[in-house]
């Protein structure tokens, strides 16, 4: 991996921070240069990572921290719960960790997001910096500050915006990820060009081949550009009041999918696959965009290994159970379920749709 080191920043004036973006970052004490000081740091990670990384990443920070303490969750989105959470806690109680202790989340969407819950929560708020070690975390869910768990009837329901202080992409780390986790990733990336950068989704329509054999300049490339578009959004608004979210284009179905089939079963980047064509093609049946765009992002989908059909959730009435679970999703409103849906290539707009026409959609896109 190139030794080019690259930085973006998330502007949001005292709590601004920098993405740093490069090899061999991990194990790199620099990395952790001009971090709040503190006595402790506290490293959450989880079963399947830590093996790996937990002890690079410790060497590192002795540098910086007389003590260090380790947390490891078990793996998979099904433990992004209550019981998994108090974990975290229980280190911290049980080692007397302080306000300026600092938390280290190391691992991928769920490690993030529950450090990050933790740290906003913990003596009202600790210090924390994101580790990814995920594309999809890379590129979205370290990236702006969202924490939280799940709930039974709710993905992401229980949560916080906290920054973190740093965020740290090692791109080496991604070769140890998981083909499925891969392409779990690629999505996130994928979503960013038909809701803010169309010269990007033709950049990943001529370099997905690229992508997918892990071609080191062609990775660099994804995650800094999908970082460069999600700090832009999120510097103009941090807390999803408006504009942040088009970064949730395919999620309200995706969410629907991981939620309605159990969570773990399908990937976040999976659902989200499948939910990016079904967004896109209600985005089509209500004359935003052409049967030709739809067709171009299907093949890019499916390219990058993920599904682009949706599962079936219920025998008996598919429609009903999508919009069942659509309903409870944070971006419904007084039970109407607002859609991220591509305007024109290359900007999105957020807005409900006619039942009927959701009906058709789910029918039509699911197997």
């Amino acid at each position: 991996m190139s030794s080019i080191v690259q930085e973006v920043s998330i502007n949001l004036g005292e709590r601004s921070y920098s993405i740093v973006i490069g090899g061999g970052l991990l194990a790199d004490a620099v990395s952790y240069d001009g971090l709040p000081r503190a006595t402790a740091a506290v490293i959450v990670s989880n079963t399947t990572v830590a093996p790996l990384y937990i002890a690079l990443l410790r060497k590192a920070l002795a540098v910086h921290y007389a003590k260090i303490y380790e947390v490891q969750l078990p793996d998979g989105e099904e433990h992004k719960n209550w019981q998994t959470l108090q974990r975290i806690f229980d280190v911290l109680l049980e080692q007397g960790c302080d306000r300026k202790t600092l938390l280290f989340a190391l691992g991928g969407g769920v490690v993030g997001d529950m450090t990050g819950f933790a740290a906003a929560s913990y003596m009202r708020g600790v210090p924390f910096v994101q580790v990814p070690t995920t594309l999809l975390s890379q590129v979205d869910s370290s990236v702006g500050g969202k924490t939280g768990i799940n709930h039974p009837l709710g993905k992401n329901m229980v949560g916080a915006f906290y920054q973190p202080q740093r965020v740290i992409c090692d791109l080496d780390v991604l070769v140890t990820l998981p083909a499925r986790e891969f392409s779990a990733g690629l999505a996130e990336v994928i979503k960013y060009g038909p809701i803010a950068d169309m010269d990007f989704f033709e950049w990943l329509e001529r370099s997905m081949d690229d992508l997918v054999a892990h071609e080191s300049d062609a990775l660099a490339h994804a995650v800094r550009r999908s970082c460069e578009i999600k700090a832009a959004v999120v510097g103009q608004d941090e807390r999803e009041s408006g504009l942040r979210a088009i970064l949730n284009f395919g999620h309200t179905f995706g969410h629907a999918i991981e939620a309605g089939m159990g969570y773990g079963v399908w990937l976040h980047g999976e659902g989200v696959g499948a939910g990016m064509v079904m967004a896109a093609e209600l985005s089509r049946r209500l004359g935003l965009v052409d049967e030709i765009f739809v067709e171009r992002l299907v093949s890019l989908i499916r390219r990058a290994g993920l599904p682009v059909r949706g599962p079936i959730l219920d025998s008996t009435d598919n429609a009903s159970r999508y919009l069942q679970l659509m309903r409870g999703d944070k971006k419904s409103e007084a039970g109407e379920i607002r859609f991220v849906l591509i305007e024109s290539p290359g900007k999105a707009v957020v807005r409900s749709a006619p039942e009927g026409l959701v009906r058709e959609v789910v029918d039509a896109c699911c197997q």
